[in-house]
């Protein structure tokens, strides 16, 4: 309080002796005796207040079960929440004043004659002269987001319920998402592990707003998401912008292509970051002001010192160039370019230059996934990337078909004829022909030889409606696990289960609809599950050891008869990690956020062979009892059909 009365007395002496000069008449020439604003202070991003533990007096009405369940996930998943003491709310952070000179407080901080200063200002001018210091905000506060709740899917559109987050541990949550590495083994589990991270859900406990939507869209760059961390990181106010979530927003914005749209941020909080990308940044933003030629100097001063690599500022010159009225030429040359960074490819495709084809090669799917989203690369180019983002779970059936259907289009335009122009007639012939043994045989050469698994895979998703419109028999009926698996890709599980009257017992095909069928109401027996032994093919009957696991699961399996089957295959379902303690826990509160990303933890892996029956038991076994069978019920029928 002191301290305040101390600064408070010196806006009062300056108070009054801006008073005394307004009073004289001013000899400047007019415009010179209004001095512009001064500019608004950056806010602490130190001072950047965490969610309280305590929750509001409506949050406590939360069912204290649920909280009590949760408490027994290890690794305090869930902070104590007293419902006795209010929540803070979210205010303006003002610039502290440095306290080196200032008296400390009970030393006498304020003498007398300071105090008859304060009481003689008139107390209307004073509060004006306060509020004139405090930071000025662009968006009114009606219009300020809160950052008790972050995210950019409300329930209402298929997000999860943001209650869900609000009495977890954030030390739990943060070294559960970053230690997510992004690359999961399910299609289906990405997807899930999308929709999670995307959802509008309330701050952990002890964790800041801002720095809850960094560590989500850190996650959705890994996993390859580059428009979903964009909305993210869009869904804080600038000003609340922390150092993690600024570093969150540059990856965003590069990975998009669009480098301008760090400029508000490089203008307020970040404004003295170090770094060479932050340098690179902020004179491209000075180029598309009104200092262009001030940006192409710091350019051109950090490619003389080098800052950073050379294919780096060479890009930036050239894109910030093209806000140039001299329109400055930069060529751009690849030679000694040992390696892609998400920088260069990012840049590159913003100044429309697609890298030689040896990087994109050496950068696979680091590459693949940021040009599959490049609206200004060739739709060949985009076709390319298209498999690996299809077969981890990036793009959908419907949005691979629409890729296809533009390349379509071209080719009937007069496009150059290539692969995947190619590829879109077989794809028309798949639909539209009018023998059904035309439409099977183009669907299968849309499958290929399987000698590319992300090529396989993607062509599964690729044709997946088109399996749907094949009509079931037993003609086909050897070729239906494929056919099934197809269909599943995109979710179509009643299309599928029209093919369970023409599958034998223990086939591959029956295997995946007795997992998929969305209304199972008998459960297998032994002798389904010894047939289906007999017919597997894989390595150490790896597909047998998922079906009984998924089976497990779902519960859809005779207890006894699974019990049997999985000592034969020496599984061993009862055994508990600290992983399989806290997924299990987690089910048992039935909260599907911490199910879903715990799931996506326990899929990290380049394979499925990598993947191990005891995990895939304990994830659907917890997303069902969480009220995400589909899910469930899509990775368990995944797991089959890609051993």
């Amino acid at each position: 309080m002191n301290r305040r009365l101390f600064w408070l007395s010196g806006v009062a002496a300056l108070a009054a002796i801006s008073g005394t000069l307004v009073a004289q008449e001013s000899l400047l020439p007019p415009g010179f005796d209004n001095p512009p604003a001064p500019a608004r202070p950056a806010p602490q991003r130190s001072s950047a207040p965490a969610r309280n533990t305590t929750p509001t007096a409506v949050r406590s009405t939360t069912p204290t079960a649920t909280a009590r369940s949760l408490t027994t996930t290890p690794a305090a998943v869930v902070a104590s929440a007293p419902s006795s003491a209010p929540s803070s709310t979210s205010t303006p952070v003002v610039q502290a004043i440095p306290a080196t000179n200032a008296p400390q407080a009970g030393a006498g901080a304020i003498s007398n004659s300071d105090e008859a200063l304060l009481k003689s200002i008139d107390p209307a001018l004073l509060e004006k002269l306060i509020q004139s210091a405090k930071p000025k905000f662009d968006i009114p506060p009606s219009g300020r987001r809160s950052l008790e709740i972050v995210g950019f899917i409300d329930q209402g559109e298929g997000g999860f319920p943001a209650v869900s987050t609000h009495y977890l541990n954030g030390a739990f949550v943060e070294g559960v998402i970053g230690k997510t590495r992004g690359r999961f083994v399910s299609r289906w589990g990405h997807i899930l592990a999308r929709r999670a991270l995307s959802s509008r859900l309330a701050t952990p406990v002890g964790m800041n707003g801002a720095d809850w939507a960094a560590m989500r869209a850190q996650l959705l760059l890994r996993m390859g998401e580059a428009d979903a961390a964009r909305a993210m990181v869009q869904s804080v106010d600038s000003g609340n912008f922390t150092r993690a979530l600024e570093d969150a927003a540059l990856a965003s914005f590069v990975a998009t292509s669009d480098p301008v749209g760090i400029c508000p941020i490089t203008a307020l909080t970040a404004a003295g970051r170090p770094g060479w990308e932050w340098d690179l940044s902020r004179a491209i933003c000075s180029s598309f002001s009104d200092e262009g030629s001030s940006g192409m100097a710091q350019l051109d001063r950090a490619l003389r010192r080098g800052t950073g690599n050379k294919i780096d500022i060479l890009l930036a010159q050239k894109f910030a160039g093209a806000a140039l009225k001299a329109r400055r030429a930069v060529k751009i040359e690849w030679d000694g370019v040992e390696a892609l960074t998400p920088w260069s490819i990012g840049m590159s495709f913003a100044t429309g230059i697609e890298p030689p084809e040896n990087l994109r090669q050496s950068a696979g799917a680091a590459y693949s996934l940021m040009a599959v989203r490049a609206p200004m690369l060739s739709l060949a180019s985009r076709a390319a990337a298209a498999d690996v983002a299809a077969a981890r779970g990036v793009l959908s059936s419907q949005v691979m078909i629409d890729l296809y259907s533009q390349l379509y289009a071209a080719r009937t335009g007069g496009a150059e004829v290539n692969e995947w122009t190619t590829r879109s007639e077989t794809l028309r012939t798949a639909y539209f022909a009018k023998a059904a043994d035309d439409r099977f045989d183009a669907i299968r050469k849309l499958w290929g030889d399987g000698s590319d698994a992300d090529r396989a895979y993607s062509g599964l998703v690729l044709t997946s409606y088109a399996a749907a419109r094949l009509a079931p028999s037993n003609a086909m009926s050897d070729s239906a696990a494929p056919l099934v698996a197809s269909m599943l890709t995109a979710g179509l599980d009643r299309n599928a289960l029209k093919w369970a009257p023409f599958l034998s017992i223990g086939s591959e095909g029956w295997g995946l609809v007795v997992l998929a069928n969305p209304a199972r109401a008998t459960q297998v027996n032994a002798e389904g599950l010894t047939a289906f032994a007999d017919n597997d093919d894989s390595e150490e009957s790896l597909r047998s050891q998922f079906l009984v696991a998924g089976l497990m699961g779902l519960g859809r399996v005779d207890p006894a008869a699974a019990r049997s089957f999985a000592e034969k295959m020496e599984i061993d379902l009862n055994r508990q990690t600290r992983w399989t303690r806290a997924i299990d826990a987690a089910a048992a509160s039935g909260n599907p956020t911490l199910v879903s990303l715990l799931a996506a933890f326990g899929m990290q892996a380049e394979r499925w062979d990598r993947m191990t029956p005891l995990h895939l038991y304990h994830i659907v076994s917890a997303l069902r009892q969480v009220g995400l069978e589909a899910e469930a019920r899509m990775i368990a029928a995944e797991a089959v059909s890609r051993v």
